[in-house]
């Protein structure tokens, strides 16, 4: 696939090329680290911003400046756009580099920092304006000749509206809120009976989530893929498609388990796909690494949804397959260097990346705080650990329960399944509940194994999930663990009284959750 040159936006201006000297980080956590790390190999000084409750985080260990931003609450510190531009300055930082999340897709926030003569580190402030609204991105997409999911550009008037548009479509059609994601403001409707009450519910939870209560309505595809392509564009007009990610594994619209490259992707499909993300990154005038994602239909047919418009969390399954570092493009891509790739490989070998976080799946996914009493990385050929932990973290509620990405890269998709299982086995976490037990009984399953997913899936095949038996390997892991956490508070004199008249709730505990129990009772029949 070749490179393809941007055609001149008027709306968008043209960024000018200078040097970038030192970075401030407007994020925490894993992402946070990967800038450092970006920033350390290409000789550029990085500031780490933190919040009271990070002070003692990674990133803020590891870069080479940090400073304190403001209490807990992110709206107190890292959604404290004004506040971060002031820091930068003030520690004479050329750029920020606002990370996923927080500010990153906020046309205003970018927009302010190239008023305060900084450079953005992401695109233009026009091109966030263009995609950020799902209905704009949709009529850019049009424009382009790429394909869109048959539906509405405008948002809807009112249910009588909404009612005639779905009849023209045919049942069933999708309502979804115009500005933000996560499944927010978005509901299926089957019949025709239900959709005044869908159109007002979504609207409410729209203006709730995002204040604003547009809603537009779109054809729903029943059973599709969720494939993405990455893309990279500079500010000398060239873009490229650098392959498709499959992020089919959802809960609740959040992506679970992302790989690199899809077993429904034929090359063919990879180069219509690519061409039809270039096309509409080229029409929003597009600069820096941007994602644009697809419903891939089972007749092989794609349909636009959306672009994101920064780093997305599931880059490195791409970094890996496609051999290129996606941050360190952003850094000097936003310093004025230009793509240098004359041809875009195909995808070598494949990536799994599991997203570790701190929910507790066997009861309803719920958040789990507490504080990281012992920390085992996995490693070993082809295993990549992005974290925002290290032992002594405390884990609360005041930012996404995302701990950590456990990536792995093999031969083949079966080798790479084999490899983040054994890496998932070898991952311990002591001191809260975690989602590592559960990717295991994911990546076990049959269909998972055999590729044959779809959106729906993973809803459809949660409780299964959640109800099948623990492995083998997993009931000889609790046991030991059990053993091991009962060994140590009996070295303890006050920590045996302590357990007598207190016991223990942490996610190391071997009876903290059904699947723990299970493991210690195997365990004790088995002895």
């Amino acid at each position: 696939m070749k490179t393809r040159r941007r055609s001149d936006s008027p709306s968008v201006p043209t960024p000018v090329a200078r040097p970038i000297r030192k970075v401030l980080i407007a994020n925490r956590g894993e992402i946070a680290m990967r800038v450092v790390r970006a920033c350390q190999e290409l000789g550029i000084r990085s500031v780490a911003v933190y919040s009271d409750a990070d002070a003692h985080a990674p990133h803020v260990r590891e870069a080479d400046e940090a400073v304190l931003i403001g209490p807990a609450p992110a709206s107190e510190s890292y959604l404290n756009g004004e506040h971060l531009i002031a820091v930068a300055k003030a520690v004479g930082a050329d750029a920020i580099h606002p990370g996923y999340g927080f500010l990153s897709e906020r046309e205003w926030f970018a927009r302010a920092v190239r008023d305060a003569g900084l450079i953005w580190i992401g695109p233009p402030a026009e091109a966030i304006a263009a995609m950020g609204s799902k209905t704009a991105a949709r009529t850019l997409a049009i424009a382009a000749g790429t394909p869109v999911v048959p539906g509405t550009t405008e948002a809807l008037r009112d249910a009588a509206e909404a009612a005639g548009i779905a009849a023209r479509f045919g049942y069933p059609v999708l309502l979804k809120a115009a500005a933000g994601g996560g499944g927010k403001g978005m509901r299926v409707v089957r019949e025709p009976g239900e959709i005044a009450a869908a159109l007002a519910s979504a609207q409410r939870e729209a203006k709730n989530a995002f204040g604003d209560d547009a809603v537009y309505v779109e054809k729903y595809i029943e059973g599709p893929r969720h494939v993405e392509i990455q893309v990279l564009a500079d500010m000398h007009g060239n873009c490229v498609a650098l392959g498709e990610r499959e992020c089919s594994v959802q809960r609740r619209h959040q992506k679970m388990i992302e790989e690199a490259p899809s077993v429904a992707v034929s090359p063919e499909l990879r180069k219509r796909m690519g061409d039809a993300a270039v096309a509409a990154a080229r029409a929003a005038g597009y600069v820096n690494a941007g994602t644009c994602e697809f419903l891939l239909a089972k007749t092989g047919e794609f349909y636009f949804l959306e672009m994101n418009t920064r780093i997305q969390v599931e880059h490195p399954v791409t970094e890996l397959v496609m051999g290129i570092d996606l941050v360190q493009w952003q850094l000097r891509i936003a310093a004025g260097e230009a793509l240098d790739l004359t041809e875009v490989p195909q995808p070598s070998g494949w990536a799994i990346e599991c997203r570790i976080t701190s929910e507790d799946p066997a009861n309803g996914f719920l958040p789990s705080t507490g504080r990281i009493n012992y920390l085992h990385i996995p490693s070993g050929p082809g295993v990549r650990w992005d974290g925002g932990i290290v032992v002594g973290s405390v884990v609360g509620l005041s930012y996404d329960p995302m701990l950590a990405k456990l990536i792995v890269s093999a031969p083949t998709r079966d080798a790479a399944i084999a490899r983040m299982q054994r890496a998932l086995r070898e991952l311990v976490i002591d001191g809260v509940e975690t989602s590592r037990e559960f990717h295991l009984r994911v990546l076990a399953d049959e269909e998972f194994q055999r590729g044959a997913i779809d959106i729906q899936w993973l809803e459809s095949r949660l409780p299964s999930l959640l109800a099948s038996a623990p492995s083998a390997e997993t009931v000889r892991a609790a046991a030991i663990a059990a053993a091991l956490i009962a060994d140590r508070e009996r070295g303890s004199a006050a920590g045996a009284a302590t357990a007598a008249s207190h016991p223990r709730n942490t996610g190391a505990d071997a009876a903290a959750t059904e699947w723990a129990r299970a493991g210690r009772l195997d365990a004790l029949r088995n002895a």
